[in-house]
């Protein structure tokens, strides 16, 4: 599948794309789409039971109306407009809040986020967050919502334009990335390549 870079005339979103196109012809925003999707109440996006669905089909199948199905559209196309700052990375205020409160229960208050990427997933990497006491020399440092990101500088063109968020699912909580540079994701949309 192609991805909008290379299809410019899908520019959005509608009830009759599957799942799996919107994945994959919205890398950059796989992440953020697919739990949108999950949050809707298609439970099934992420363990590719159903990726093969239109999103009409998906919730209709899932017992939802008319009505649920443009309210979707409608966040889906939002999420899409979105503008992302890429001159830098960015927390969101829940994931900031997250991050500190996770801080304080391990008795890290101060520490920075790290930020890196490992070689895992069918389509290349995987994001990796962890806690970071200070920068080393090989990083460049990011702030946002007063807490330092530190990221590999090899790495850091790469990440530029970067959002984290916290999420509360059904399958799930945890930290979020939706970086705009990446070009191809993985139907669950937790691996991504460049």
């Amino acid at each position: 599948m192609a991805n909008k870079e290379a299809n410019p005339a899908v520019e959005a979103i509608h009830r009759q794309m599957t799942i799996s196109q919107i994945l994959s012809l919205f890398p950059h925003k796989a992440q953020r789409l697919s739990q949108e999707i999950t949050n809707a109440g298609l439970h099934c996006v992420g363990c590719q039971a159903a990726t093969w669905e239109t999103l009409e089909a998906g919730m209709l199948g899932h017992g939802m109306n008319e009505a649920a199905i443009t309210r979707l559209e409608s966040r889906l196309n939002a999420l899409l407009k979105e503008k992302a700052d890429m001159t830098t990375i960015s927390l969101t205020q829940r994931a900031a809040a997250k991050f500190l409160e996770f801080l304080a229960d391990e008795g890290k208050q101060g520490w920075g986020m790290s930020l890196d990427e490992i070689m895992k997933g069918c389509n290349g990497f995987e994001y990796d967050l962890d806690y970071s006491e200070k920068a080393g020399p090989d990083d460049e440092v990011f702030e946002s919502q007063g807490i330092q990101i530190h990221v590999k500088k090899s790495k850091a063109q790469r990440f530029l334009g970067t959002e984290i968020d916290f999420v509360d699912g059904i399958h799930g909580s945890g930290f979020k990335v939706s970086n705009p540079n990446v070009r191809s994701a993985c139907g669950c949309g937790t691996s991504h390549g460049y």
